[in-house]
């Protein structure tokens, strides 16, 4: 029998209890706790309170749910002593069915596993998706988080375990987050375009324009045609184009979507997210006969990432008007031009055409965008979706400190030129200086000694500087602070400098109406409202450039882990970020009309 938040919020507190027993392995007191909140205005809030309940509890409380968990495919699964929903989980993830070879293998990951942090190894094995993991994937995921630290892999217990409560209490409510399957869905079957080379590998490479690309246009298109967009086509650098008409087909435009190219190697989420949350957003509308006061435009952005050719943002320039000419002239590592890539996928490949892409601004709302993290800090929170203030700005170089090759056995350490310990110590002041600064972070991602030798001093250290504030005068100031720090280490130690800027881009702060908005509909579904910066760059700071933007976060798995493979969200984050977005959309609604 299903409950509903009416019945939880006026039942007695025993009888409460009882309707959600088994959340949790063996430790009811979470409930009961979480229950003193009540009322409940959302399913979204009952789960934020049992996640807060136990982050109160303490350290000594957390290990003892942790080790009230049974192994996997351990002694109790074998005994039959499972609680219920232990035994239906591991049943659906097929570990009741374990060859023999695959048994042994589990076995001796849990011994290792309790034999370095003294507790037993949890992992939602009903998925993102809630369907079931395979137990390959099971048993990679074993091994690799054998190698975390005690620390996170505590914290990652904990996060399992809630993301487990999570779908217990979903079956107790009937709830199925049909929103959210249907863009996690969108992401698996996005998923399969790949380019060669990858593909032959499972991984996932889109870049620009590539046969694999055009198939995600071609499946982008039959979306948002199933969807009901009303307009729907490939523009002249390859973006793709959905138009959903308000009550009046020439009313101002909501501006929304993202990209669609992928890293090499990157995930499935990075982009597309902020393409998938809208066309289902659309479906909802169409589905309901509903028409706003105002029209929604979704573009599949067809590059953001710059791996094909050194052009990154060169769908969403397009659309604003900043598409370089020179970059028709770019050639890839093949030395086939971008123009020439053009002509081959159908596109006009002419300036003309692209420049009639732009937008004039004056015919729409502004520019929201949907994205995963990327980062973090809302997988530590347990937080299923943040509020952007803003886009870091950043400015990049890429330098070179001079000293003098020696022997490293006769050279005294009183009278040595040694680049690369100069720029060891730039990037401990990198360090140390940006942390002194919320939001503002520095990194050193590339350093190599030039042909250097194990019994050498180095006599040249390349390396690069990349340097990021939610503003930029702290995004300056950084990098004037750094700039002068280098300039001092290499007078100290008799060294020369270069420093090449090679990338400036400004901050892009939420307009403030629309990070409101986004903060509305984050509280309507009973979530706190936390904001914060985004440290990496998105569609939505060109955007920025010529009308009001915001952005929302979702949560990512796997410590929000991106660019990488292990990517991933689940379908309840996925189902808050869609009906956060119709809120919004319900906001503008009630404000146009």
């Amino acid at each position: 029998m299903t409950i509903t938040l009416e019945q939880l919020n006026a039942a007695a507190p025993d009888e409460a209890a009882r309707l959600l027993d088994g959340l949790y392995e063996h430790s009811p007191w979470i409930a009961e706790r979480a229950l003193r909140r009540r009322p409940f205005r959302s399913l979204a809030q009952l789960k934020r309170a049992l996640v807060e309940v136990l982050a109160e509890g303490g350290r000594q409380a957390q290990l003892a749910l942790i080790r009230a968990h049974p192994e996997l495919a351990g002694k109790a699964m074998v005994a039959k002593t499972l609680t219920a929903e232990s035994t239906n989980e591991q049943t659906a993830s097929g570990l009741t069915n374990c060859s023999a070879g695959e048994f042994a293998r589990i076995q001796q990951l849990n011994a290792a596993y309790n034999d370095k942090f003294g507790w037993p190894f949890i992992l939602a094995v009903r998925g993102p998706r809630g369907a079931g993991l395979a137990r390959a994937e099971i048993i990679d995921t074993f091994a690799r988080r054998l190698a975390n630290h005690p620390d996170f892999e505590f914290a990652e217990c904990l996060r399992n375990i809630h993301r487990i409560a999570e779908m217990r209490l979903n079956d107790k409510f009937g709830f199925e987050p049909v929103l959210g399957n249907q863009v996690w869905d969108c992401a698996e079957i996005l998923a399969r375009h790949t380019d060669p080379g990858y593909a032959e590998l499972g991984q996932l490479t889109v870049t620009y324009l590539t046969e694999a690309h055009q198939a995600c246009q071609v499946q982008l298109q039959r979306w948002m045609r199933d969807c009901g967009f009303d307009e729907v086509r490939v523009d002249a650098v390859g973006n793709v184009v959905g138009v959903y008409h308000g009550r009046d087909p020439d009313a101002e435009r909501l501006l929304t979507g993202s990209h669609y190219d992928t890293v090499r190697n990157g995930g499935k989420y990075d982009g597309r997210l902020g393409i998938f949350v809208p066309l289902v957003a659309v479906r909802e509308l169409h589905r309901a006969g509903r028409r706003l006061p105002f029209g929604i435009e979704v573009i599949g952005f067809a590059e953001e990432e710059g791996q094909r050719y050194k052009a990154t943002f060169l769908g969403s320039g397009a659309v604003t008007g900043d598409f370089d000419p020179a970059w028709l002239e770019q050639q890839d590592a093949d030395g086939i031009t971008m123009r020439a890539a053009m002509k081959a996928a159908g596109r006009p490949a002419t300036l003309e055409a692209i420049r009639a892409e732009k937008r004039d601004p004056s015919r729409y709302l502004g520019f929201v965008e949907v994205h995963i993290e990327q980062g973090p800090v809302l997988n530590e929170l347990d937080l299923p979706l943040g509020v952007v203030t803003s886009i870091n700005g950043s400015v990049r170089y890429v330098c070179g400190v001079d000293g003098m090759a020696s022997h490293a056995g006769t050279t005294p350490m009183d009278r040595r030129r040694d680049a690369a310990v100069a720029v060891a110590e730039l990037a401990l002041y990198v360090e140390k200086r940006a942390a002194s600064v919320p939001d503002v972070v520095g990194t050193i991602g590339m350093l190599n000694v030039p042909n250097g030798s194990i019994n050498v001093v180095p006599g040249r250290c390349n390396f690069s500087l990349d340097l990021r504030a939610t503003t930029n005068e702290a995004r300056d100031a950084l990098a004037n602070d750094v700039l002068a720090e280098l300039k001092a280490i290499c007078e100290r130690r008799g060294l020369s400098y270069q420093a090449e800027e090679t990338m400036r881009a400004a901050a892009a702060p939420s307009a403030a109406q629309w990070q409101q908005r986004w903060e509305r509909a984050v509280d309507s579904l009973g979530l706190p409202v936390f904001r914060m910066p985004s440290g990496a760059g998105h569609d939505a700071m060109k955007l920025h450039e010529v009308m009001p933007q915001a952005m929302l976060f979702v949560r990512g798995l796997n410590a929000g882990i991106s660019h990488n493979p292990l990517e991933s969200s689940t379908n309840d984050d996925a189902d808050l970020s869609v009906r956060a977005f119709q809120h919004l959309l319900d906001q503008l609604n009630e404000e146009l009309s």
